[in-house]
């Protein structure tokens, strides 16, 4: 390796010096010999067809049994389903209601709790600003974590700007917030507490049903967003003594663009309305429920209930084959999050001296990503993994596999292959890899330009 690497060293121009011996770093693929760029390349490799797909935390197929329960109301049935005087206008509202039914049976609600949005992004906004608008006049103080998605986080900085408090909590190194810490964080000013149920970067589940207790001891509303969780493991908002929860559509294999709002009833939780309109969905989301996207949730929640258990045992059993698959074949790869308080269809790894969006490059006929679809467009290192506190450089090599009902062994084993085809490949081409290799500690290097 240092041979090749004196031999570029005319056209290098990044050195390091280690004891009294330099060592030059390619910067560019264009001075690299022949025999190395063909040892190297990947333009051989040809896509034919569209990629796998391996990333559900982004989104997930709409079901073919859900599509089909919506035609009808894409096509025959097109009334709104807030017209009150003529036949068209109640069969849509018949089919809304009973979606609303579904939903509320998946997650052990009254159907008069469920309220239909147009996403989680639009549930957490409503559910954060909402709750603490309405009781803003007497407690100013709101609780969430440094792993929540992005619109709550943004949500909470918006009523900073409003004059309120908010606590972000840390998390521990597997992601999970301790019980201990959020206890001390309350106080008699705090009106709700925010915490996701699954993370949707590294998969990690929080203990909702002990911060549910919690926070009714201390008369603390609790909302979570569910987004990740709901349909994929058991959720009773009763027994976990959930007061607001946020639930997608395109999360559970059903349509983009709707979503819903799980808000209790007794104890009664007051929302302020974010929007103004027509005073629809008990007056806390104004504008006509779109019937053919309410049915689709409705149907994705009625088959989740149903197909729930057998979902969780394949996307276990996929999960396991390629992470034994990839960690038995690699070293230094790093599993995020805790590994049993875990959505396993959410696999989040870091692969040491690899930086994962060249990975992601070299993966091009897999469907993957390296941390949230929602903040994807930054090069920032995921904030999700600073804070369980991943080193940058780790950060910076993740990627995170996504697996769903519709995943199938031959794709898992495929990715796994390719994972650790172009892993070692990018390993062989990094000096950094070399000089671990050799016992060198490159956290200490003092790098100087030339």
């Amino acid at each position: 390796m240092w041979n090749f690497l004196r031999q570029i060293s005319s056209n290098g121009v990044l050195f390091a010096q280690i004891s009294s011996r330099p060592m030059i770093l390619p910067q560019n693929a264009r001075f690299l010999s022949k025999d190395i760029k063909g040892k190297f390349s990947i333009g051989d490799e040809v896509l034919d067809g569209r990629p796998l797909y391996l990333d559900a935390q982004a989104t997930t197929p709409l079901d073919p049994r859900v599509l089909d329960t919506m035609l009808p109301y894409l096509t025959s049935y097109y009334g709104n389903p807030h017209s009150r005087t003529h036949a068209y206008g109640w069969e849509s509202e018949e089919a809304m209601e009973k979606a609303r039914g579904q939903i509320a049976s998946l997650i052990g609600a009254d159907p008069r709790e469920v309220i239909f949005t147009s996403g989680a992004t639009e549930s957490n906004n409503i559910s954060v600003k909402g709750v603490a608008r309405f009781y803003g006049e007497k407690k100013r103080h709101v609780i969430t974590t440094q792993t929540e998605h992005k619109c709550v986080l943004d949500s909470c900085r918006a009523l900073e700007g409003e004059g309120f408090r908010v606590t972000y909590m840390p998390v521990q190194q597997n992601g999970i917030i301790s019980l201990e810490e959020l206890d001390k964080a309350m106080t008699p000013d705090t009106s709700l507490v925010s915490v996701m149920t699954v993370n949707n970067e590294i998969g990690v589940k929080q203990p909702v049903g002990e911060i549910g207790a919690l926070c009714r001891s201390k008369g603390v509303f609790f909302h979570t967003d569910a987004a990740q969780a709901v349909g994929k493991i058991p959720i009773d908002v009763n027994a976990m003594k959930i007061d607001l929860m946020s639930i997608s559509g395109h999360k559970i294999y059903g349509p983009k663009g709707v979503g819903a709002i799980y808000v209790r009833r007794r104890p009664r939780v007051r929302i302020e309305a974010v929007q103004s309109g027509g005073g629809q969905e008990r007056g806390i989301r104004s504008g006509t429920v779109p019937t053919p996207l309410a049915v689709g949730l409705g149907a994705a929640c009625d088959i989740a209930s149903r197909e729930m258990e057998y979902d969780h045992k394949w996307v276990s059993f996929l999960s396991e084959r390629l992470y034994q698959k990839i960690t038995t074949a690699l070293p230094q790869v790093i599993r995020n999050g805790d590994p049993h308080e875990t959505y396993p269809g959410c696999l989040n790894l870091s692969f040491a001296y690899v930086e994962g969006e060249s990975l992601l490059m070299a993966l091009k006929d897999v469907a993957l990503s390296s941390g949230s679809a929602c903040t994807s467009a930054s090069l920032e290192p995921s904030y999700v993994l600073r804070a369980i506190g991943t080193d940058e450089d780790l950060a910076h090599s993740s990627i995170r596999f996504g697996m769903g009902r519709f995943t199938t062994i031959n794709e898992v084993d495929y990715t796994a292959d390719k994972c650790i085809k172009h892993v070692t490949r990018l390993r062989e081409m990094s000096p950094l890899w070399e000089m671990f290799q050799e016992g060198i500690d490159i956290k200490n290097i003092q790098w100087s330009q030339h």
